[in-house]
């Protein structure tokens, strides 16, 4: 009975340490209770996940994974399920299945080295988070040099080595700190069997060690062999803040872009929920009110602006489709008022919409006219649609389910939901603004550091961003979107502008500074001045580099393990038969 007590006591300890790494992972981010999360954490945050996995075998440690993993993401993204019915379970049971196969992993790397094998598991780490970014189920939120997005002198290696290289400094600690630990907890172990031992056999005395205080212990333990290790982290992090300090410029000299941003605080996507479609004309024309009213005000403020630019589907109802086919007089009527507005301007505007287009080999449905949709960001220049970008990556599942055919249960059960699906684009667009060149990410692009690099590679000079996160009706949802947008001016030496449907409509210099910002949730506007920088960085010029290197060097040393697992079950299995064979004789 005691020891069963013991056990379940035991388990509680480690779900409490789960749970606790849960916590610690989802509050270095903007959260709830901290508007912009508490960075410091996350340099610790996998400390106690690492000390659970190092006690248990290989399939309890894939239960463990799957509690953290579910643990950890409903608490980061717990406005997920706002956004769609189905959001939240997908994303967290994805996360789930990635942590079962994540913690999996990092056991197997404890058992195969029994030296140094945090080190293999940081690269395992930091393997997992290049990964996660990748292909359709891509998802940049969790990577954790993201939660460092205001420690601006740290986080200029991003023009370097991308976020990779913020997520190896940061994490590095967490697997360190955990091997000293647990080196720790074996030694006292082992003299606590030393001292059985003793009590049996007093001849054996003279070979036990006294134990030694638990800082001690982890003193002697740093000083046996795991300081350089250390040593090279402390020299990276030194050399990441000498260079931050050194390589931040000061950008009053350099040439301004003058751009207003408009922030109609709506989701615009409310209006397609009125019961009526005299009710839902109404509800886009009082948006379209909003937007004109705040562009004007904009357009009074001194200096004049450049450039207008509305958020993504600021205005709902599909231009290009009305203007050519006008299957609706009063969404046609509604158009035409907002062309009039832009041919009375002598700015010109970037606009959010939905870029529907006839197309039968894509949608062979003649009821719905073969429409497709983009998602777009449309410049006019004197009321006129001179240029085009439409979205290429696309939210999974919410916005694009390419494998209909392979599941359609499962596109059955988003379109029940009511999903609104996209077409992908396929043109890298740099719109020729007035006096500057720039691209426009939509939305969660701004998560991804490759769409960026390739936008300035293509001649962006600034990276203009627009975005509706207001579905969320969350701080923490809008700030944590912010906290990644601020690394793609860093990664490339471009400043940013976002428009925002509620927030976080800014500016971000070439530093990942942001200078200026509208209040959320608010009925508001920015006339914002940014410096027009060209410089070519590493990052720019190569990419995700460092996120490659820590997968192939993470699949290396697993392969590795894995075959000295091999040959030493089978040097163990000779020797245990020469042995039997010569007792035998």
């Amino acid at each position: 009975m005691l020891k069963k007590n013991n056990f379940f006591k035991s388990v509680l300890i480690d779900l409490g340490l789960v749970l606790l790494a849960a916590l610690l992972f989802a509050a270095s981010f903007p959260n709830l209770l901290i508007e912009h999360g508490i960075p410091f954490f996350a340099w610790f945050a996998y400390i106690p996940i690492l000390i659970v996995i190092h006690k248990y075998g290989l399939l309890s440690c894939m239960g463990w994974g799957a509690i953290y993993g579910f643990a950890a993401y409903g608490l980061f993204n717990y406005w997920l399920g706002a956004f769609h019915p189905l959001a939240g379970t997908i994303v967290y049971s994805i996360y789930l299945v990635y942590h079962i196969v994540v913690f999996l992993l990092l056991k197997a790397a404890d058992l195969f080295y029994k030296k140094r094998a945090y080190l293999v598991q940081w690269l395992i780490w930091l393997a997992y988070e290049y990964l996660s970014t990748q292909g359709f189920l891509g998802y940049s939120y969790g990577v954790t040099g993201y939660s460092q997005w205001q420690i601006i002198p740290l986080i200029q290696i991003a023009s370097v080595t991308g976020v990779w290289g913020v997520s190896a400094l940061v994490t590095f600690p967490s697997f360190w700190l955990s091997a000293i630990f647990q080196k720790d907890s074996v030694k006292k172990r082992e003299d606590t069997e030393n001292k059985d031992r003793k009590k049996k056999d007093a001849k054996e005395t003279s070979l036990h060690p006294r134990s030694s205080p638990p800082l001690n212990e982890i003193l002697i333990r740093i000083k046996s062999g795991d300081k350089i290790p250390a040593f090279i982290w402390a020299a990276a992090l030194i050399a990441a803040l000498v260079f931050g300090f050194i390589s931040m410029k000061d950008f009053s000299s350099y040439p301004k872009a003058q751009i207003a941003l408009i922030q109609q605080n709506t989701d615009p996507w409310e209006a397609t929920k009125a019961s009526t479609n005299y009710l839902i004309n109404q509800a886009y024309r009082k948006d379209l009110s909003v937007l004109l009213r705040l562009s004007d005000e904009a357009l009074a403020s001194s200096p004049k602006p450049q450039l207008v630019v509305w958020p993504e589907t600021a205005f709902i109802p599909r231009i290009y489709w009305q203007v050519n086919y006008r299957d609706d007089q009063n969404t046609w009527l509604l158009v035409r008022d907002l062309l009039e507005y832009l041919a009375s301007k002598d700015i010109p505007f970037l606009i959010g919409n939905d870029d529907g287009r006839m197309d039968p080999s894509r949608n062979p449905d003649a009821n719905e006219y073969f429409r497709i949709d983009y998602n777009a960001a449309m410049f006019y220049e004197n009321g006129v649609n001179t240029q085009t970008y439409r979205k290429l990556h696309l939210v999974p599942f919410t916005e694009h389910f390419p494998y209909e055919k392979q599941l359609p249960w499962v596109h059955k059960a988003l379109k029940d939901a009511d999903t609104h699906f996209w077409e992908k684009g396929d043109e890298y667009t740099v719109f020729q603004g007035p006096g500057f060149k720039f691209s426009s990410p939509i939305c969660f692009e701004d998560t991804f550091g490759y769409l960026s690099r390739i936008f300035v590679q293509n001649g962006a000079d600034i990276i203009v961003n627009i975005s509706n996160d207001a579905w969320s009706n969350s701080l923490p949802a809008q700030n944590q979107h912010l906290s990644m947008a601020v690394f793609r001016s860093v990664e490339n030496h471009r400043s940013m502008v976002r428009s925002t449907a509620s927030g976080q409509t800014c500016a971000v210099d070439p530093n990942g500074r942001v200078i200026a910002e509208a209040a959320p949730f608010a009925e508001t506007w920015l006339n914002v001045a940014v410096p027009v920088a060209a410089q070519t960085t590493i990052y720019t010029r190569y990419g995700d580099y460092l996120g490659v290197f820590f997968l192939a060097a993470a699949l290396t040393f697993l392969l590795l393990g894995v075959l000295w697992y091999i040959i030493g079950k089978r040097k163990g299995a000779v020797n245990e038969y020469a042995e039997k064979d010569i007792n035998r004789r």
